[in-house]
This record gives C-alpha cells, structure tokens and sequence, in this order.
C-alpha cells in the first residue's frame, strides 16, 4: 500500500471509530483511561527502552539542550502522563451535556448540546507526552485522533500507542479510536492535510515553521499557536523576594517549553533594586542576559538587546530585560512582541493587577505567579491537546471541553411556523 493509501485508510477508520466513540458510555471512556494510567505504570521498562532508542539516534543527529530535555521519557513524565489520564477520567463527561435553555414565545425550548468534534489529528513535534495527553482527552471528548508524532520520537510514541490501543480494547472501545502514522516519510503531513472529507480539526504542535506549513496546506480546520513569547512585568509595588522567586521559575525550570518567560520587563522604580540581584539569581543558573540601555546602565556586564531579541522564543538560557517607566508601557510591549501566549504581572496593588488582566490580551494573564502555569494539568484541565492563540473555537489551554462542539436541540410540542 503506498503512503496515500495508508493515511486515506486510517482517516476511514478513524472516521468509523469516531462514529462508535460518540455513542460510548461515560464508564467506558473512564474505564480506558484508567487502564492506560496502570499500563504506563506496569511497562515502564518497555518505555524507557524505547525512548532510550529516540535519545541515542536523536544525540547521533546532533540534537541537545532543550530539544533532547523534550523528547526525554523520565520517571517523572511518566507519572505526570498516568496522574494527567486519571484527573482526566474524573472529570464530568461534556458530552450529551446541555449548557443552556431558553423558551421562545411560542413554546419552543431551545437548548445547546456538547457533541464531539469527530477525528481530530495532532501532528507534533519531539515530546512524546504528546502522545497519551492527546489520545486521553480525544478519547474522554468522544472523538478518534490520528497522531503524526515527530521521526526523533517514532520509538517512544509507538510503544505508548500500543498501550494505548491495548487499554481502550481492554475498555470495549475500538482500537482504531487511536492511531499512529508509523511512517517518518514527510509527505505523510501532506497526506493527512488533504483528508478533507474525513478529518475534522488539525492540531500542530511543535515550532513555528511547522505550525506555518500545516496552516498553508490544510484543507480543514486548524488550531494553532506560533510561538510562546511570554512576558513578567515587575510592577512598582512588587514584593521583590516574590518577582524573584517567581522570574527564576519562569525562566529557569523548563526554559525549553511554550510558556517560559523569555522576556522581563521592570518598572524604573524598582529597577535598580530589582535588576541586580535577579541577574545573580539568574546568572548563576547560566541565564544568558540581553537587556535595554537602562538596563544596561544598572548591569553593564551583560549583553546588549538586539531588536530581534524583542519577539524572539528563545527555548533556551536566554532572557531580554526591559526597563519601562509605566504599566501603560509594559503593555504596549506586550502587545508589540508579544504572541497572546502568557503573561504576568508581579504586583501587590489590586487595581493595577486588575487593569492588567483586562488590558492583556493573552490566552492566560496571570497575577503574582509564573507563565509555567499556561498547561492544562496545571489548571485543572487533566492535561492538554495544546495552548491555542487563535480565538476560534478556543483560546488557551485545550482540555476535554475544548475538543466538543454544540448543536442546537429543540423541544416542541406541535408547533409550526406561520
């Protein structure tokens, strides 16, 4: 069978099991949910072995720093990805839920009913997570996925659909609800864009040219988001040990994911106060600084910003400084570089904290914390499909109610329209 005939034969069968996942009970959903957490738990050698083949082959191909951290299966993703699939399994079931009712004039009810979107692809780069976070969410929204994991992760991401597929079968629901594109071939993306008539939302997830590619060549729907350029803004009346406490997080405990913090804007009050001792902080974590001219005046070691470090996703130890002389300008900032991905502000007045959630226009502004927040286990989403920077049909973090649509539902009793 050549590469079209095989992604047009899965999108067939991902559309009939999307027929049969629709239908399925609540228990059922959950059942398989919990049956993929205990099996990620039992065949952990098997995983690590696997994902140990990805690391050797992605350290031949060169790859290092954040973009082995991504492909990397430790103890502790393993955990997150088994804890992420049973939050998931508690969470209400949306679909068959009615989310409003009105009554017209003449009697009729009206109502807005969830229903699952259909087969949904996510085509992904490097972090094998992506895998069970995907698959779990599909599965408890109602929906088929078809996966087209990165080639770097072609081991980790087909042991974990194996176990994927054997939990769902093990739940009596079809295997086929779950698929992976085996192939590496490129072409195999092209394939899958152009299965109009059987896929109903395409979700990439990985780097910006990716994000671009899957955009222009799409025949159906698309969710996306470019790049995390993500900002804290130190305000004035900032509790100094918190902005610090929360800039180091932010920067330096996963630098190479979406929502990092690759940009830090300081108010000129507190500046000269603030700047030094969050670059010892920082530079003792080897974060690279690249900062402003006023910054520049207070930390006249580091390296001066250029203008593309402004709007630049570092994904690495690499951080740009701004001293702003207003809120109004940390906002204009925002807007300017930002890419509507996360951002924060470090403040103790309520009134500013509340004029920046409304100014910002962000999928997550957040107040006093850090933008490693931006994930949907850590909202209490279960686990994510992706963070959206579109607006249609969502916008930030993608849980289980974000993979349903609604219909409308009708309730008469003999009515006709004059």
């Amino acid at each position: 069978m050549n590469l079209g005939s095989m992604i047009q034969t899965m999108a067939g069968d991902g559309r009939v099991a999307a027929r049969l996942m629709a239908k399925a009970a609540t228990e059922a959903k959950n059942r398989a949910l919990r049956a993929t957490a205990a099996l990620l738990r039992q065949r952990r050698d098997d995983i690590c072995a696997e994902n140990e083949k990805d690391l050797v082959a992605a350290e031949k191909a060169g790859l290092t720093g954040a973009k082995l951290d991504r492909l990397r299966i430790t103890d502790r993703v393993l955990e997150e990805m088994a804890a992420g699939l049973e939050e998931v399994a508690q969470l209400p079931d949306p679909v068959g839920a009615v989310t409003r009712m009105w009554t017209r004039p003449n009697g009729l009810q009206v109502g807005r009913m969830r229903i699952p979107l259909g087969v949904i692809c996510i085509i992904y780069e490097s972090r094998p997570n992506v895998t069970v976070d995907a698959a779990g969410l599909c599965l408890k929204a109602g929906n088929a996925v078809i996966l087209r994991g990165g080639s770097e992760a072609i081991h980790s991401n087909g042991v974990l659909t194996r176990i994927l597929q054997d939990a769902f079968q093990k739940g009596g629901l079809p295997d086929k609800a779950v698929q992976l594109v085996g192939s590496t071939d490129r072409r195999a993306v092209t394939e899958l864009l152009r299965q109009e008539e059987l896929i109903d939302l395409v979700i990439p997830r990985g780097g910006e040219s990716l994000i671009r590619f899957v955009v222009e060549h799409a025949k159906m729907p698309v969710l996306k988001h470019y790049k995390g350029v993500c900002h804290i803004f130190v305000d004035e009346d900032a509790d100094l040990d918190m902005a610090e406490t929360v800039c180091m997080n932010a920067k330096v405990q996963r630098p190479g994911v979406c929502n990092a913090m690759e940009t830090l804007l300081v108010h000129e009050k507190v500046a000269k106060a603030f700047l030094p001792r969050v670059a010892r902080a920082l530079e003792a974590a080897k974060v690279e600084l690249r900062g402003c001219p006023h910054t520049l005046a207070i930390l006249p070691h580091i390296k001066a910003a250029a203008p593309d470090d402004w709007g630049m996703e570092f994904l690495d130890l690499i951080l740009a400084v701004r001293v702003v002389p207003d809120m109004a300008t940390a906002v204009q900032h925002i807007e300017t570089y930002g890419s509507q991905h996360t951002e924060a502000i470090i403040t103790s007045d309520y009134r500013r904290a509340h004029q920046f959630l409304q100014l910002v226009d962000s999928s997550v502004v957040l107040v006093n914390a850090s933008t490693r927040f931006n994930d949907g286990y850590q909202l209490g989403l279960g686990a994510e499909i992706g963070i959206s920077t579109s607006k249609l049909h969502a916008f930030g973090p993608m849980g289980v109610e974000e993979l349903t649509t609604t219909k409308f539902v009708v309730y008469g009793n003999g009515q006709i329209r004059p």
